[in-house]
């Protein structure tokens, strides 16, 4: 019990007046420690200051590191420890915080407290503790956000059959690895979700450098693996009785007789990806499947992606036309950018697909991402699912920031004149795949990158995949195809190049990036305007 000589000792210590006590309360929520240090309690507001201090310079050297390395930061975001270390330490500082509030209040307050002079305190004390308490409820909600993200959207463990994580070797000493790519076209208007965007995307792990296969949608005689589910229900030589693009929805609506692996969670795109090794050759280890009309949050979740139109293209419902020349483009109409076939074709649709890939790629600005994070997360929770586990997601994205930083990325796509959909040719497909790969990892080796092209000419069309566009996907380019036609104004079989015999055109290579002229895979730099 203190004696009355103490009780007078703090009196004279504390400060007279409702206001100097409001005053110091308020200050001690910018200042914790000041209430105490004025009160005459030197050691207690030392303590409390020091500790300010240490916290601050905390969170400055953790903003620096984040933003400073933003993949290290994201990798360190997507992690379920973190997570929680970050929300235990804002929960204990936002409780000490408040805390330290409450006791300053306690400590300056009149003596005897009239009624209104109690009244002004608590309420004024409890505005301090909810403006302590947000940054951490953000943080807190922050957290959540980001773990229930992950949990809907990458899978929770490794996949049966492959090693555990080691986070020293993410790919398990593997020097590239096959990540397949599907834009799904569900909507109210349709029944299920056709594969209608497929790419296999070959990454170099040393380099960042990728080399994307674009699959048409409308491959026909689809040949699966053998002994396969798939290939007892369609066997060789006629195999898919449908086009490729109703692959995903065939396995999904019947997933105990079709699908590899009926219990995965989604046995549709599981068994895709074993389809399209099939097809190229290669082995995805991963999928990732996004519903094209959920594309459209994801895109104006980063703030949209500006484009270079060399034709106006028509899209919406309504009779808009996207004009040409540099264009921004919200989520909306860079839907119909990569999804327009008006006055085109499909291969022109798969070149731009493969530009909007790259355009998000560069563009996805980490300012951007973090302002616009939680309608990103809300899309993609939505729209996005794959069987990336969650233990790898970090290793994707130091990958992801390598691709930006130092990879080029190459196009291959499937497309005539190099391949019939009709009448595919598997095996030269297989070849294509396998040398476009080749040369990738042979230039590498030589030092450069030989379809690593910048601003400058367009490369020659004996060597560069281009894409038709409206010439090339109208009836003259069929003509061409199926050699009614030949080379026009006066053009010799002998000087004509590949495009001008394909089409019959006086063009001597496509404007657009989406059909195949030549067999070596294009450097999506030359390519995307």
């Amino acid at each position: 019990m203190a004696s009355p000589g103490d009780e007078q000792q703090e009196a004279a210590a504390r400060p007279s007046g409702l206001g100097r006590a409001l005053l110091l309360t308020a200050a001690s929520l910018v200042l914790p420690g000041i209430a105490h240090l004025r009160t005459g309690r030197r050691t207690a507001g030392i303590v409390l200051l020091s500790g300010y201090a240490l916290a601050i310079a905390a969170i400055a050297a953790a903003g620096l590191l984040v933003f400073g390395d933003v993949a290290l930061g994201a990798s360190m975001a997507v992690q379920g420890r973190w997570l929680l270390t970050a929300s235990a330490i804002a929960f204990v500082g936002t409780v000490v915080w408040m805390a330290v509030v409450v006791h300053s209040w306690v400590i300056t307050r009149p003596r005897p407290a009239r009624r209104g002079a109690a009244a002004a305190g608590g309420a004024l004390v409890v505005v301090l503790c909810v403006v302590a308490a947000a940054p951490a409820a953000a943080v807190m909600h922050t957290s959540y956000v980001t773990y229930s993200t992950l949990s809907s959207v990458f899978g929770s463990v490794d996949p049966l059959g492959e090693p555990p994580h080691d986070a020293a070797d993410p790919w398990n000493g593997r020097d590239r690895i096959e990540v397949l790519l599907v834009g799904g076209d569900s909507g109210s208007n349709r029944y299920g979700m056709r594969n209608d965007s497929t790419m296999l995307a070959s990454i170099d792990v040393e380099t960042g450098d990728v080399v994307l296969i674009g699959i048409p949608r409308n491959l026909e005689d689809v040949q699966f693996p053998e002994g396969s589910k798939l290939a007892e229900a369609y066997p060789p030589p006629a195999g898919f009785d449908d086009l490729f693009n109703e692959v995903y929805q065939a396995v999904a609506e019947n997933p105990e007789e079709l699908a590899e692996n009926p219990g995965a969670d989604d046995p549709a795109a599981d068994t895709l990806k074993s389809v399209v090794g099939h097809i190229t050759g290669l082995e995805p280890e991963y999928y990732a499947l996004v519903d094209m009309k959920g594309f459209e949050g994801i895109i104006d979740a980063i703030g949209g992606i500006d484009v270079y139109l060399e034709d106006p293209i028509p899209y919406g419902l309504e009779g808009d036309i996207l004009p040409a020349g540099q264009q921004h483009l919200d989520g909306n109409q860079a839907l119909w950018y990569g999804r327009s076939r008006v006055n085109s074709d499909d291969y022109t649709r798969m070149g731009r697909q493969g530009c909007l890939l790259k355009y998000v790629v560069e563009q996805a600005d980490p300012t951007a991402v973090l302002r616009g994070y939680q309608d990103l997360a809300g899309a993609a929770k939505r729209t996005l699912r794959t069987d990336i586990p969650q233990t790898k997601v970090p290793a994707f994205i130091e990958l992801a920031d390598l691709i930006d930083d130092q990879g080029s990325m190459k196009t291959l796509q499937l497309t005539p004149p190099q391949v019939d959909p009709a009448y595919p040719d598997w095996k030269t497909i297989r070849q294509m795949v396998s040398d476009a790969v080749g040369e990738q990892e042979q230039a590498q080796g030589d030092g450069a990158d030989s379809g690593d092209a910048g601003p400058g000419p367009s490369p020659s069309p004996s060597d560069t995949p281009t894409g038709g566009g409206e010439d090339g996907a109208d009836g003259q380019g069929q003509e061409g195809q199926n050699g009614q036609e030949g080379p026009t104004d006066g053009q010799d079989g002998d000087d004509a190049t590949e495009w001008q015999e394909y089409t019959g055109l006086d063009d001597p290579s496509p404007t657009t990036p989406g059909r195949q002229v030549g067999d070596e895979a294009g450097s999506l730099d030359a390519l995307c305007p």
